[in-house]
């Protein structure tokens, strides 16, 4: 019903699919290459501006995107313990002493 009455919607959730299914299903960098073109070329035509932001990450920052289809692993983790020692530092305010700050933080998450 929703996609009857706002077409607009239905484009944008199919670009968003069809997004999701190139990091899902396929499992060759040139694959997903050529995937990630023809999805660019499709969010160029229907002239969404919102998806134009991700469309230029992609495109600027191509080589590191297609990097995940070799063994299709994330720097996740780091960001993840990046933001546990930022949560970990402004918890008390900045560091004064820094060797102390590294073995806290060594005590605590090694």
């Amino acid at each position: 019903i929703l996609f009857a009455q706002y077409p607009d919607i239905k484009v944008a959730f199919d670009l968003v699919k069809g997004l999701r299914n190139i990091f899902n299903k396929t499992t060759s960098i040139q694959i997903a290459y050529t995937k990630m073109a023809h999805w660019y070329k499709d969010v160029e035509n229907t002239g969404f501006s919102s998806f134009n932001t991700i469309a230029n990450t992609i495109s600027l920052n191509y080589k590191s995107i297609l990097n995940y289809f070799i063994n299709r692993s994330t720097n996740a983790s780091a960001e993840s313990f990046n933001a546990k020692i930022k949560a970990f530092r402004a918890q008390f305010r900045g560091v004064k002493n820094v060797e102390f700050f590294l073995y806290r933080l060594t005590t605590i998450f090694a």
